[in-house]
């Protein structure tokens, strides 16, 4: 397995990023940038930005389920690989408007699988969710916990995730499924981060609250049964999330017949409190915390086991640090003012 990785290393075909100038895949489009990679990017801009992908990175502007469109860019890049990160993220609005997102994460995948099919791409890299675990009844939450996603967000990647099973058997493609809990952070260059307005992200509301773009932060429910009583999560730094799927892509390379699907995440939870403590300990302010009804769908805690990934891929995480985390998110959040100042 080593020396086929080192093989797949010196070896770096086109990757197609769809979504790359959103929020993780504007990260991953850095990571393989960085390393060498040859990378293109289509994304509709509805809700990424521009900025955030490179000059030099070749961006599409156009919809995934656009057949032609991706055609052509499979074509003129030559892509041999998709990092597939383009789609609708936010769980309570997946519940209001349900087809929005069955439309957006699954036909429009399964319209990007069959694109990448006819073009004979043989390796695919999804981004998927611990939303597909649904409320797990085992905290840390292995790869073999059951997934029974409660909203059609988590139902949309799972349905996903079934097509690429699927499709790998049927046809010379293989793929990685790599499953997030909560990314947060930003580029430590500060190059790019969370971007879209009105986030619901604990760290990226925190950090507005901290600079004055926010009046307080709203703590669902108190009474968990955690040990402060608040929910506790598994916070991934997005660049460490990036690199791994540079090193998943890598995997897919080395062993064409192996598909793997894995957890993203450090094994280590934050409550709610100790993220807005952690704030505080930064930036040396205080943030006005106000007390509100728990949400629906929210477990006690959440909290990935990452023995597998840790195991297949040789990944070490650069910044496995709470304060670090904030610390990015904080300074990219002062240059987006400046970008979204001068613009």
């Amino acid at each position: 397995m080593t020396e086929n990785l080192k093989a797949a290393e010196s070896f770096k075909p086109s990757v197609l990023v769809t979504g790359g100038a959103g929020y993780i895949g504007s990260h991953a489009v850095l990571a393989l940038r960085d390393a060498g990679w040859p990378v293109a990017v289509i994304d509709n801009l509805t809700t990424g930005f521009r900025f955030a992908v490179p000059d030099d990175v070749p961006l599409y502007e156009g919809d995934i389920e656009d057949a032609a469109l991706l055609a052509r860019i499979f074509a003129e890049q030559d892509t041999r690989a998709v990092m597939h990160f383009a789609g609708s993220i936010v769980v309570p609005e997946s519940v209001a408007d349900p087809l929005k997102y069955y439309h957006n994460n699954t036909a429009k995948s399964r319209a990007l699988i069959a694109a990448a099919v006819t073009a004979g791409v043989p390796h695919f890299i999804f981004s998927s969710t611990a939303a597909t675990y649904g409320l797990p009844e085992v905290s840390p939450v292995s790869e073999d916990t059951p997934q029974r996603p409660i909203n059609p967000y988590g139902w949309s990647k799972l349905m996903t995730e079934q097509m690429l099973g699927d499709t790998a058997a049927a046809h010379p493609m293989n793929y990685c499924a790599l499953r997030y809990f909560n990314v947060a952070g930003a580029d430590p260059l500060a190059r790019t981060g969370q971007s879209t307005a009105g986030a619901t992200h604990l760290i990226k509301v925190s950090v507005e609250a901290a600079l004055g773009m926010r009046d307080f932060v709203s703590i669902f429910g108190t009474d968990y049964a955690t040990p402060d009583g608040t929910g506790v999560r598994d916070y991934i730094h997005v660049s460490d999330l990036a690199a791994a799927h540079v090193l998943a892509l890598e995997a897919l390379i080395a062993q064409p017949a192996r598909s793997m699907t894995m957890n993203c995440g450090y094994g280590r939870g934050f409550s709610v409190r100790e993220v807005l403590d952690a704030v505080d300990r930064v930036t040396n302010m205080t943030i006005d915390r106000r007390i509100e009804a728990r949400r629906a769908g929210d477990p006690d805690s959440l909290i990935c086991d990452s023995s597998r990934i840790r195991s297949v891929l040789p990944w070490q995480p650069r910044h496995d640090d709470l304060d670090t985390i904030i610390a990015h998110a904080l300074t990219w959040e002062r240059k987006l003012a400046q970008i979204r100042g001068n613009g």
